[in-house]
């Protein structure tokens, strides 16, 4: 590659980066203003006093962690040409993001059955309303992240990450952190915050 095209191609990289970073920040943004909302609604005189988080929560927690290490280890095997186990991680990955969705699923089954609250109507709670709406707009994300993700095995199975051309596969591994951080974060808000 002649250098105009290389730096042609870094530059575009850059930009395209950019643009996540900026999008990320703004998703963030949106997440503290959500969160912000629960604090201050905390002091309405119909918050429950002892909130509890679902187990199937702290099992989406491990899943979401162990699936940020299958990521970087999926990114590491395929800049060291390891395609093979590039694949294998990111097939893992995929399934540990199928599995956090199932356990949110299951964390909200908790809160209706075994809790005895609804999104809405008579049995709901404005404390549980805020966790279904804030992890049902988490997991909007989650699933936006499955289709990156979805993509990036595909152009691997096309072959087309190369060792020094992985800006797809970076792209989609930083939206996958970040939608891991956020729900660390939010799951932490929920513990510390009720």
């Amino acid at each position: 590659m002649n250098t105009a095209v290389m730096n042609e191609f870094e530059q575009k990289s850059r930009a395209k980066k950019m643009l996540l970073w900026f999008s990320m920040v703004s998703l963030g943004m949106s997440f503290a203003g959500l969160t912000s909302a629960y604090v201050v609604s905390k002091e309405r005189a119909d918050w429950l006093e002892n909130l509890q988080i679902p187990s199937a929560f702290f099992v989406s927690l491990i899943l979401i962690l162990v699936s940020s290490l299958t990521m970087e280890w999926a990114k590491r095997s395929i800049k060291q040409g390891a395609n093979q186990i590039g694949m294998w991680a990111l097939l893992t990955t995929w399934l540990l993001g199928v599995g956090f969705v199932a356990t949110q699923y299951f964390g909200f089954s908790q809160i209706y059955n075994d809790f005895g609250f609804a999104f809405t109507g008579p049995t709901s709670s404005i404390a549980y309303t805020f966790i279904f709406l804030i992890a049902v707009v988490h997991l909007a994300h989650i699933f936006g992240a499955l289709i990156a993700l979805t993509v990036v095995i595909y152009n691997h199975f096309k072959q087309r990450y190369t060792p020094t051309n992985t800006l797809g596969l970076e792209l989609a591994i930083l939206f996958w952190h970040f939608v891991d951080v956020l729900w660390i974060y939010l799951f932490l808000f929920f513990y510390f915050v009720r």
